[in-house]
């Protein structure tokens, strides 16, 4: 029998596969086939009914205090977080938003600093900054010119990390008082309406009749798992793991996308993807990683650990 623990660290790993597998499936969508903003209303509006289905059968009222804590989590969590998502996506390489992702504990304990006065100890301090420098400087690789980054499209990607940091501080006190389906619910109700002005035009303009087979699968994917199942994975490993445990798996992103960008040059001759993989990027990964990891370790613990 397999421990709930040991299921909660595969859900983890899945999840992240999923997302690093959906850089590439949303990118091979956007823009030719569909524009970034209508694929935003159906990952939104589609993972919210699936959403509303599952919430029919959990009764839990929220007090009208909090809703306007939820609506902000909406306007941050889903709104902002999906259209910068996948806006930068659309414009940058599967790559870059893929690393660039991984900087957001830094976000979050910058965040936490102002909004919850926790601690900046001088090895969070480093960290943010190795971390911080990585990031920057690959945003900044956007303007290379090599592989399928663009600086507009790193921008956007570092938007939407920054506004899922806000969420993710934000609506800590909300998942502590009610059950997360009751708070997923309210948040994607609330980033559905934010969204809809910005993206029901590109919707209706969208030629689905266009859509070739490999086309819906993709759509499928991108609806289902990395906005539908990808949520429900975290909800079940969150009751037997850590936050801080699940954060860390971010790492897995990066890696999967590398490995897809690699098959898919490997196997398409003129492929739009060769240079996205350099050295450089592979650096500024580690920096990233190198950051991320600073902040998230118990002050000194890596000094501890190398002592003989």
């Amino acid at each position: 029998m397999i421990s709930n623990k040991a299921k909660a660290h595969l859900a983890l790993l899945s999840v992240n596969i999923i997302y690093g597998a959906n850089y590439l499936v949303a990118k091979g969508l956007m823009p030719h086939k569909i524009e970034p903003s209508a694929l935003v209303f159906l990952r939104i509006g589609g993972a919210g009914i699936l959403f509303l289905i599952l919430k029919s059968f959990v009764k839990e009222k929220v007090d009208r205090k909090d809703i306007s804590r939820l609506a902000l989590c909406g306007f941050l969590g889903v709104a902002t977080n999906q259209f910068f998502s996948m806006n930068g996506l659309s414009l940058t390489s599967p790559v870059d938003a893929a690393i660039i992702i991984t900087a957001m504990p830094i976000f979050t304990v910058i965040i936490s600093y102002f909004l919850l006065k926790e601690p900046l100890t001088l090895q969070r301090i480093l960290g943010v900054t190795v971390g911080g420098t990585g990031a920057a400087l690959l945003i900044y690789l956007g303007n290379s010119g090599l592989g399928t980054g663009s600086l507009l499209g790193n921008i956007f990607v570092c938007i939407n990390a920054l506004a899922f940091a806000f969420y993710l501080v934000i609506v800590k006190p909300l998942m502590s008082k009610y059950k997360p389906i009751t708070v997923i619910i309210w948040t994607f109700l609330f980033g559905f309406i934010f969204m809809f002005p910005f993206c029901i035009e590109k919707l209706i303009h969208t030629d689905f009749q266009s859509f070739a087979a490999s086309n819906w699968a993709s759509l499928f994917y991108v609806v289902l798992g990395p906005t539908f199942l990808a949520y429900l994975l975290n909800m079940f490993a969150l009751q037997y793991v850590k936050p801080t445990v699940s954060s860390s798996y971010i790492y897995v992103q990066p890696a999967v996308a590398m490995i897809l960008v690699a098959v898919v040059s490997y196997l398409i001759v003129n492929s739009q993807y060769k240079g996205d993989i350099t050295f450089t990027k592979l650096l500024c990964c580690v920096l990233i990683f190198i950051g991320v990891y600073l902040i998230s370790s118990s002050p000194l613990s890596w000094l501890k650990r190398s002592k003989p």
